[in-house]
């Protein structure tokens, strides 16, 4: 069984100081928009009327996936190991944004099928050389999904420890839509045509061959577990239709929100990871903050399942925490303004008269 989790909601003590400081600056009442909501999130989280988000991680978890011998993506399995080695040599979008953002960017292999050289932005956590195909048997063992689920928890009190006080994650790994898209399936209930995408950049005609995959790889779990997929504990999804890399990103939420610390969820398979992560603690998801809503046709009913508000919507389906990066600038300026606009004492300008 993999790691119990103790997280407690953040207190709502301070929820009025909040408030009322936002209300006080020099602007009408809810001018700022959403910069208002998450600034008063990261000051409930962080218990404080000044939160800080000036020491950020981004962490992007990787592994491959069995299920992409069903044909359910473009790019063969190879590209996964490449794209690991275009991250850590700074060619990739999420290298780019990082380093423009001075972000430091950690790679993590949780299960590429490939045998990674030693760098200094890489970490080794290898559970297995890829999952196996789900659609033939399960994804993995208990023992693998317990190692998947401390990959992240790891990772996210290595950081942590280490003072950073905002955590963004990000995937890699190719069939991943497809995996997020089976989990989301079994999760909240809806038909595999519904939550499949064109991924990497599908017709219409591998569109619903992935859904067919997905359906019939669904089916089989539950007869494999005597159980309807709607019945299945957090384990047993896990372990029938996860991914390596999805359930370290869960973990790592999960020990994020342990530690009362905010992260910020990126796109479609970031959201699956968390919706996952709310199955086995619930109270994770006041500690999430999401970056953006993506191109991918699942992202927005996921989103509004969540009853989330994204920062964004720029028509991304990258992935990789590329959404995530690019909204960290907005969720400082959310801080910044708590911190260093005037209030309306302050600056001696005259207030509502409401």
């Amino acid at each position: 069984m993999f790691k119990q989790f103790s997280i407690q909601a953040p207190s709502a003590v301070i929820e009025t100081e909040l408030q009322h400081k936002i209300d006080n600056k020099t602007k009408p009442l809810g001018a700022l928009g959403d910069l208002e909501s998450i600034a008063f999130q990261l000051g409930k989280i962080q218990q404080t009327l000044i939160p800080n988000v000036s020491k950020p991680k981004m962490i992007v978890f990787a592994a491959d996936h069995g299920v992409v011998a069903q044909g359910i993506s473009l790019f063969p399995q190879e590209v996964t190991p490449q794209m690991v080695m275009n991250f850590l040599m700074g060619g990739a979008a999420v290298s780019v944004f990082c380093a423009q953002h001075n972000v430091p960017l950690r790679v993590v292999d949780v299960g590429v099928n490939a045998q990674l050289n030693e760098h200094p932005l890489l970490g080794i956590r290898k559970v297995a050389f890829s999952s196996k195909d789900f659609s033939q048997q399960a994804a993995m063992t208990s023992h693998e999904l317990e190692k998947a689920i401390q990959a992240g928890v790891d990772e996210a009190n290595l950081a942590i420890d280490d003072g950073v006080n905002l955590l963004m994650f990000g995937e890699m790994g190719i069939g991943n839509t497809c995996v997020s898209s089976c989990m989301m399936t079994a999760l909240i209930g809806v038909s595999a045509i519904d939550c499949a995408g064109r991924g990497t950049g599908l017709d219409s005609a591998g569109v619903s061959h992935k859904a067919q995959v997905i359906e019939q790889s669904l089916t089989r779990a539950e007869q494999v577990t005597g159980q309807k997929r709607s019945a299945w504990s957090a384990q047993t999804l896990a372990e029938q239709v996860g991914g390596f890399e999805i359930l370290a990103m869960a973990g790592a939420m999960l020990q994020s929100a342990e530690r009362q610390t905010a992260f910020v969820v990126d796109g479609f398979i970031c959201s699956v990871a968390l919706l996952f992560a709310q199955k086995v603690a619930p109270s994770v998801r006041d500690y999430a903050i999401f970056a953006h809503q993506s191109n991918e046709k699942a992202h927005k009913l996921l989103l509004d399942h969540l009853q989330a508000e994204p920062i964004l919507s720029l028509d991304l389906r990258l992935g990789e925490g590329s959404g995530a990066i690019l909204a960290y600038p907005l969720i400082q300026s959310a801080c910044l303004f708590l911190k260093n606009m005037a209030s309306f004492e302050s600056a001696g300008v005259s207030g509502s008269e409401q």
